[in-house]
């Protein structure tokens, strides 16, 4: 079973502000780049949105790895989510998790996949985190 991995990356200019996102899927010795932008969003809605856009890409049940500078996604999927779902999408102050939505999505996503989350120090050495934060960069600037 060829493992596949992805790199993410969300922007915003301005938080909030116009808003990118950026994902390199790593398959087969292939690379894909997708990404895309918001009028108005928020760093952390991007960092989400990135991670969905590419899970939706990957149709069979493999092993993936993905990589994200975002301690926001790989916490909220990791430690928090368990709990949100548990309180019917309510943090600890009984008010609605924050981006809801997205999560919701992601965790539909992720229920019949093998993941492993993986944290990346951004602006780093790491070439394919550097290359998505050029890309969900540029996706956030290029909406006027």
């Amino acid at each position: 079973m060829n493992e596949i991995v992805i790199y993410t990356d969300g922007s915003c200019l301005g938080n909030p502000g116009k808003g990118g996102w950026a994902a390199i899927i790593i398959k087969d010795n292939k690379e894909e780049i997708i990404f895309g932008s918001e009028k108005q969003s928020t760093n952390n809605r991007m960092e989400l949105t990135a991670t969905i856009n590419a899970l939706l890409k990957i149709k069979q049940d493999k092993k993936i790895k993905i990589y994200t500078d975002s301690k926001y996604v790989k916490e909220g999927i990791e430690k928090w989510i368990n709990n949100w779902k548990l309180n019917n999408w309510k943090n600890a102050n009984k008010k609605d998790v924050k981006n809801k939505d997205l999560w919701i999505k992601l965790d539909n996503l992720i229920s019949k996949k093998e993941i492993t989350w993986n944290w990346v120090k951004a602006h780093s050495i790491n070439e394919y985190n550097n290359k998505v934060d050029i890309l969900a960069r540029d996706a956030a600037n290029s909406n006027d």
